[in-house]
């Protein structure tokens, strides 16, 4: 579904993610985990192409994305929630997810979408900046899935959430996975998450992958070491 292969990201002269490559299958999750400063966050804006890639490829279903503008990949299938959410406070949670109808050309908020998030048709009409952070978060992640994606990314998404909505969380995302299927790639720092919700886990430092390792025969110890400070 997603190839990216030697992909080379940087900052003006400060290269960042160091010839990455990963595949990630039809219908899977795949969960990107390191420590701050690793590169995650730098990868997820490059493939959507906020960030420049200074060279290699990022492939969706045969086309290549690495030269197109960041709403080209929206309209080629890709959808993102950034970390931190960045939703419009100031606009109703209806008129947020109504900014992803944009790409996908419908006029009416699909009823499917409240369906995966009850608390959203509740709150329809209330600013989007009265939400909890969990709150936020399901309609950041309502407003990606409005685009109609094949393949989904989201950023920390657990950054700021109580436990037991982190749990609810990785059941919606399996749950949006299967009903709709598409891929998810999730960059995370909280092991148990990625554990509960990916088929796979990756782990980044200093800008390279260093594991890659199927969800059945993790070592959460190993990887744990890799996310203490």
């Amino acid at each position: 579904m997603l190839a990216i292969s030697d992909l080379h990201v940087a900052y003006g002269q400060s290269e960042v993610l160091h010839g990455l490559n990963v595949s990630v299958a039809p219908n899977e999750i795949v969960a990107i985990m390191g420590r701050n400063g690793m590169g995650k966050t730098t990868l997820m804006k490059s493939l959507m192409g906020i960030v420049p890639t200074r060279s290699g490829s990022v492939n969706m279903e045969g086309a290549e994305l690495s030269k197109l503008k960041s709403y080209e990949r929206v309209a080629k299938g890709l959808a993102y929630v950034p970390q931190g959410r960045m939703i419009f406070s100031a606009m109703t949670v209806k008129e947020n997810i109504e900014t992803g109808l944009v790409a996908s050309g419908e006029k009416e908020v699909p009823g499917d979408l409240y369906e995966l998030f009850p608390v959203l048709l509740e709150m329809k009409d209330r600013r989007g900046g009265n939400l909890s952070g969990g709150q936020q978060q399901q309609l950041a992640i309502a407003r990606a899935l409005a685009t109609k994606p094949k393949v989904l990314l989201l950023d920390e998404p657990t950054e700021g959430i109580q436990p037991s909505i982190i749990k609810e969380m990785a059941r919606t995302l399996k749950r949006i996975r299967d009903t709709r299927g598409l891929s998810i790639i999730v960059s995370e720092q909280v092991l148990s998450f990625a554990l509960d919700v990916a088929d796979r886990v990756l782990v980044i430092e200093n800008g390279e992958i260093v594991r890659d390792e199927a969800r059945d025969g993790i070592d959460a110890g190993q990887i744990a070491k890799f996310l203490s400070v």
